[in-house]
């Protein structure tokens, strides 16, 4: 029976090992050395903050992988011997394999701060990251104060975390703007408020020197690139994350940045293949970036190599980009191409509508030549993904957009609607005279 190994429990490594067992009777393992079973990990922010308990984080019930007949191994692979196809455990243990998927996700990002390994300095993406919270800032008496350096969506969920246990939070991002390399100006500005709202020292513009050691090895302040000395129990690093294959380096695996695969997500090795955060496309596909460490692509990688390792060879095609996030109390949707300032190309052209008095506002983005509909962001209103789909997929012109947006709010009756004030300003800002409509449900979603 062919010996399916997959190093990795995150959600690009469960989906796979699930999917393999739908359409076969393979043998499946999962080697993992962060947790005995695959949990949520976008829910591991709500087990700090005291909304559920990290059981709740898992999908599957732990009788789930017997049942499947999913070999689960807690273990951390040291070596990959890829001409006799074993691995070797750090308990000194080998596993053989017939097919190898690496699923080993990310890892926090480092930059030589000095300090940066000192206790009480750590990141925000594992189980064991958690944890180590939770004992470094289990209330403001223990953390009189934390630092979060890096202006992501990681950084934000951390404010966010320490703020619920009323800890003070110091936030140094070293752009002029939160996440202005990805936010157009306004959206960004608009953040920058929400965040100051919220109790939190936010400080643009502004870089991470030095972490300063008290006598026990542990930080009790940093330095900025402004010469400033902040006093603080925990620093959190939240400056991006990177793959996690160090341990391939020795391999024969060709690498980059992450694990270098081609479109069926194979690697330069015969029966070795790399999916989710670790993988990386040799091009990347349409506009994507060829590593995405996004929770839904790593699900369509497990979904897709499910396919070609069980004998029907598929590409992989994660489709338009969609995203979705959260700042604090606003949610965030994004739906194909809406480049900040920054990095947009010259023929992208921008709509901007921002809510006098709430945090609520949409930014789309439209060739100024064809007018044709590029993008969309959406920060506090709920948006409908499939018609956005189906926009992009059709070309649809932006006067289309605006004409049928009522269409796409997801928002549920008895909610507040803003398509007419944004059609007004639409209006107002081009010249238009359109008036917002909307079709029938029937004709949206009909297949030609």
């Amino acid at each position: 029976m062919e010996q399916i190994v997959i190093i990795g429990n995150g959600i690009s490594g469960v989906t796979l090992a699930r999917h393999i067992r739908k359409l076969s009777d393979k043998k499946i393992t999962i080697i993992s050395a962060e947790s005995d079973y695959f949990f949520s990990r976008t829910a591991l922010m709500y087990v700090y903050m005291g909304h559920m308990k990290f059981e709740h984080t898992q999908p599957y019930e732990n009788w789930f992988w017997k049942k499947n007949r999913i070999e689960l191994v807690n273990g951390f692979v040291e070596k990959v011997e890829t001409d006799i196809k074993k691995l070797s455990l750090k308990d000194g243990s080998s596993i053989s394999y017939d097919k190898l998927v690496i699923a080993t996700g990310s890892k926090p990002n480092k930059f030589g701060w000095p300090g940066q390994d000192l206790k009480g300095v750590q990141g925000l993406y594992s189980k064991q990251d958690l944890e180590l919270l939770e004992k470094n800032a289990p209330n403001n008496k223990v953390c009189n104060r934390a630092v979060i350096v890096g202006g992501g969506l990681i950084g934000i969920e951390m404010a966010e975390m320490l703020r619920s246990r009323e800890i003070p939070v110091t936030f140094l991002v070293r752009e002029k703007s939160f996440w202005n390399g990805v936010l157009p100006s306004g959206e960004s500005a608009m953040i920058n408020e929400h965040i100051k709202e919220h109790h939190i020292d936010l400080q643009l513009d502004t870089n991470l020197e030095k972490i300063i050691s008290d006598e026990n090895g542990r930080a009790k302040a940093v330095v900025t690139d402004k010469g400033e000395t902040i006093e603080c129990n925990v620093v959190g690093l939240t400056a991006g994350v990177a793959p996690n294959i160090d341990f391939l380096k020795d391999a024969g695996i060709e690498l980059g940045r992450g694990v270098k695969v081609n479109r069926f997500l194979e690697t330069n090795i015969k029966d070795i293949f790399a999916i989710g955060d670790c993988a990386e496309q040799h091009t990347g596909i349409g506009s994507r970036r060829p590593i995405e460490a996004v929770w839904y692509t790593g699900r369509m990688m497990g979904e897709t190599l499910a396919q070609t390792i069980c004998g029907t060879p598929r590409e992989y095609n994660p489709g338009h980009w969609f995203n979705s996030a959260k700042f604090l109390d606003i949610e965030y949707q994004t739906y194909g191409w809406v480049f900040s300032e920054r990095i947009k190309k010259d023929n992208e052209h921008h709509f901007h509508w921002r809510h006098a008095t709430e945090k609520i506002c949409i930014t789309v983005a439209f060739n100024k030549d064809s007018h044709q509909f590029l993008g969309i962001n959406t920060f506090g209103i709920r948006m409908r993904h499939e018609i956005f789909d189906q926009w992009l997929a059709e070309n649809k012109d932006i006067d289309h957009i605006m004409t049928y947006l009522k269409d796409a709010n997801f928002d549920p009756e008895f909610y507040k609607l803003y398509e007419d004030e944004i059609v007004a300003k639409y209006n107002a800002d081009f010249n238009k005279n359109i008036s917002p409509k909307k079709k029938s449900w029937k004709r949206i979603f009909s297949i030609a």
